[in-house]
């Protein structure tokens, strides 16, 4: 894995990251997402319908946490989860937990990370985590790290613990990963903890950078009650030491508007589970992310910024609406609103995705209305899509030296 920084605006990297994968032949471009999955399988895609989506992220994320209690299938399989899932082709990427899953807090101890999949909690070690690693055969994994966010932030006791143990599991993970030769290619993703204390999170930065690893994910940030502020404020100290030859990641900032501004700070690789958590709420995504917009074409931007404003949480949804679609962002539409039942109109005018090409937002509601199974199917396509393509005009942008007016952009749809 190499990382190849083409262009750096005011601290917002583009780039590319080739020779992925076994082969070496395959290559992610940042700032970019990687696609999120459910037990190794997109949330409800089967692998042809996720060839109808355009822009798939060539590194595909899965997680310890769902996977670890078929490890026993897996390690009889032989051949990793990439083609016991029908990935084969597939970089994968595996991380301890799902972003979109937040873990009860207190079961960490200086040996164990508990994981917590649908089968209960399971206590890992670094012994456990290296035949997990095995029997998945990830191409990047992110490395055991006591990442425990305690509800109401951390102390700075429970803070120094938090480094001080993740640096353990991973020199501990490190030895055993040396005398493991199905890992050999495999790439360690060394996790920076710390919590909401910036010290801490320097010292977790500044020693795991002294350590082998291939990448880092800035970790503990998912599920968060730290303000925007504090958040912002971290992530930029912590990208601010870390070496620039090496892809940052992060979890759990799925937003538009916060991925834009953790850009700006140095992060490079986010997850995809934004589109899943806006499909779960029966909604789809509809902001406009055009920042240089055809004349002709002008009015339907405007159009969609305003559908998204009337139907993103600002008071004048139906009550339906709102009891429903739990959770709504301004950047979407709630598609089980009685507004929609006689809307013929694709779910975002001017989107290409299958759905939107073939299907109506009326027929999408009444999808919904019945709790068919479809409508799951046609969200998602519409959803990932939408974001994928939100990260290539991010990239657009940054080629383009427009980064500032896709952000404003982004924000008079977040406000």
């Amino acid at each position: 894995m190499k990382l190849i920084l083409n262009n750096v605006v005011n601290g917002a990297r583009l780039g590319v990251i080739s020779s992925l994968g076994r082969n070496g032949d395959k290559v992610l471009e940042v700032p970019g997402c990687l696609l999120y999955t459910k037990t190794g399988s997109p949330p409800h895609l089967t692998h042809d319908t996720l060839q109808t989506i355009e822009g798939v992220p060539s590194v595909t994320h899965i997680t310890l946490s769902t996977l670890a209690e078929h490890q026993e299938v897996l390690e009889e399989y032989k051949e990793g989860v990439g083609k016991f899932a029908g990935m084969s082709d597939a970089v994968l990427y595996c991380s301890i937990n799902d972003p979109v899953s937040p873990n009860p807090t207190g079961y960490n101890t200086n040996k164990t990370v508990s994981v917590w999949g649908g089968g209960g909690r399971l206590e890992v070690t670094p012994q456990k985590f290296v035949l997990a690693q095995q029997a998945l055969r990830a191409d990047w994994f992110q490395c055991l790290s006591d990442g425990e966010v305690m509800p109401g932030g951390n102390s700075r006791k429970r803070a120094k613990k938090s480094v001080d143990r993740s640096l353990v599991f991973l020199d501990e993970c490190l030895k055993l990963l040396a005398e493991t030769e199905v890992l050999k290619q495999s790439v360690v993703i060394g996790a920076v903890e710390g919590g909401d204390n910036l010290e801490e999170r320097l010292r977790s930065a500044c020693e795991t950078a002294k350590r082998p690893v291939g990448g880092f994910l800035l970790d503990g940030f998912q599920g968060s009650d730290m303000s925007t502020e504090v958040k912002l404020s971290l992530i930029s100290s912590v990208t601010g030491v870390l070496p620039d030859d090496k892809p940052r990641l992060i979890h759990g900032v799925s937003r538009p508007d916060e991925i834009l501004e953790c850009i700006e700070r140095g992060v490079d690789l986010f997850d995809s589970c934004f589109p899943y958590q806006v499909t779960e709420r029966g909604c789809a995504l509809s902001f406009s992310h055009c920042y240089q917009p055809d004349p002709e074409t002008a009015v339907l931007g405007k159009t969609e910024i305003c559908d998204t404003e009337r139907n993103g949480g600002t008071g004048t949804a139906s009550a339906q609406s709102e009891n429903e679609c739990e959770g709504i962002t301004s950047f979407e539409i709630c598609l089980k609103d009685k507004r929609y039942r006689e809307d013929f109109g694709p779910l975002l005018p001017g989107c290409t995705c299958y759905c939107c090409r073939n299907h109506t937002r009326a027929y999408v509601h009444h999808l919904l209305t019945v709790k068919e199974l479809l409508a799951g199917i046609l969200l998602i396509i519409h959803n990932f899509q939408h974001y994928f393509s939100f990260f290539r005009s991010v990239r657009g942008a940054l080629q383009d030296g427009k980064l500032d007016v896709l952000k404003e952009i982004i924000r008079r749809q977040a406000s």
